[in-house]
């Protein structure tokens, strides 16, 4: 009878030994420790680089960077050691990045056909397809809730002022967060945050009805 209940204990041991290192790996993106990480932005654009914590840009870092970061000031900034090349000369300084573009996993390549959001696909200007988004827009008689769904669930959804990821980002959201949507244009649409009052537009794509 012992050894039967001693080899039950020996399988779950090792069971747990298979399955926890992949539940700590879901996890590895939540962790505050200093150390290498990599730039992974949504839609595989760059990332700004700041002086200070949502202050003035400095320069930026591309997809995939390693990058080492010293210290998460909150759960939105990371301190970093930035190099710049100015076209005078180069130099060392501490910046800030937004937390919410670093995973600890090296990310996927990117191709063209997935850096680019369906909503600017265009073989115009920026400015053209901003207002070819504008022109479809269609009312929605009545604002219904509708909840922000990220690529990833770690991840936020950004809310621009207009319809074009080259627009300034009012705020983002997590996961689940509830909007209300107001509009409905060809590939964005414009909502409210209730709780703060914001207007802006989210890709429709990140948006679950």
């Amino acid at each position: 009878m012992m050894k039967k209940v001693f080899s039950l204990l020996l399988a779950l041991s090792l069971l747990l030994g298979l399955f926890l290192p992949i539940a700590l790996a879901d996890e590895e993106d939540n962790i505050t420790d200093p150390g290498y990480w990599y730039v992974y932005t949504e839609n595989g654009k760059t990332l700004n680089v700041r002086e200070t914590p949502g202050g003035k840009k400095v320069g930026s870092l591309k997809y995939g960077t390693r990058i080492h970061v010293d210290a998460f000031t909150d759960e939105t900034w990371a301190l970093i050691i930035y190099r710049y090349d100015n076209g005078y000369g180069m130099g060392d300084y501490a910046a800030f990045v937004n937390r919410r573009f670093l995973s600890r996993k090296k990310p996927p390549a990117r191709n063209a056909a997935t850096t680019t959001p369906a909503a600017v696909v265009s073989s115009d200007d920026p400015l053209t397809a901003m207002n070819k988004e504008f022109q479809s827009a269609k009312k929605v008689e009545n604002p219904y809730k509708a909840i922000l769904r990220p690529a990833r669930v770690s991840s936020w959804v950004n809310l621009h002022w207009g319809p074009s990821t080259s627009t300034e980002v009012m705020a983002n959201y997590k996961a689940n967060t509830a909007v209300l949507v107001l509009e409905e244009l060809d590939n964005w649409f414009q909502v409210e945050e209730p709780e703060t009052g914001n207007v802006g537009f989210v890709m429709k794509r990140f948006v679950s009805e």
